[in-house]
């Protein structure tokens, strides 16, 4: 577990991105309740431009792993379940472009991983994806883009992971908070 200064939430002080992942197949119900978990983040005007594509049959997942960078297909061999995030560009109020929508569905994105943590799941979330070719081959409206795409699963034996992964399979370091907080002051 990470070290901290302040008492903050075990969940989130837990949460890492694992590469190590069992090919135990998740219950959809317990995808479903992770979905539940992100839709209920905050958003700008309460838009929820989040939205999720879930790859759960086996047909679906293989040939979406066609779709990863060669680094990331090395460890995703075990991965069952995916889910791809995307973001809605658009206000449904005004159609005006909603500049922090990639905020507010990354805030989802913590919702999901953090209520994965409490089931006992791990999540790791990837960009290295062939993002273009998603959206020509899964025909997304223009509305949306994708963001990431969140593998999901049980945790699984590191011994069997890529030799380049093993030694990074832990939780990273993270700068201190103090290290985060740039001081600034208004000038007259």
């Amino acid at each position: 577990m990470r070290k901290v200064e302040n008492e903050i939430l075990d969940l989130i002080e837990m949460r890492w991105s694992p590469r190590a992942f069992s090919d135990e197949k998740v219950a959809l119900e317990e995808i479903y309740a992770l979905i539940e978990a992100a839709s209920l983040a905050p958003s700008c005007f309460n838009e929820q431009p989040w939205r999720f594509i879930v790859f759960y049959d086996d047909d679906q997942v293989e040939k979406l792993k066609g779709f990863l960078s060669d680094k990331n297909k090395l460890w995703n061999k075990s991965v069952r379940t995916y889910i791809l995030i995307l973001t809605k560009k658009h206000f449904d109020h005004d159609r005006k472009d909603n500049k922090w929508a990639e905020f507010d569905s990354g805030t989802a994105w913590g919702f999901l991983s953090l209520e994965a943590e409490r089931r006992g799941l791990i999540t790791h979330a990837m960009a290295g994806f062939a993002r273009n070719a998603v959206i020509q081959h899964l025909d997304i409206h223009e509305d949306f883009t994708p963001i990431a795409l969140i593998a999901v699963g049980k945790y699984g034996d590191v011994n069997l992971l890529d030799e380049i992964f093993k030694s990074s399979e832990k939780s990273s370091e993270r700068l201190p908070y103090k290290k985060l907080i740039i001081e600034k002051k208004f000038t007259d």
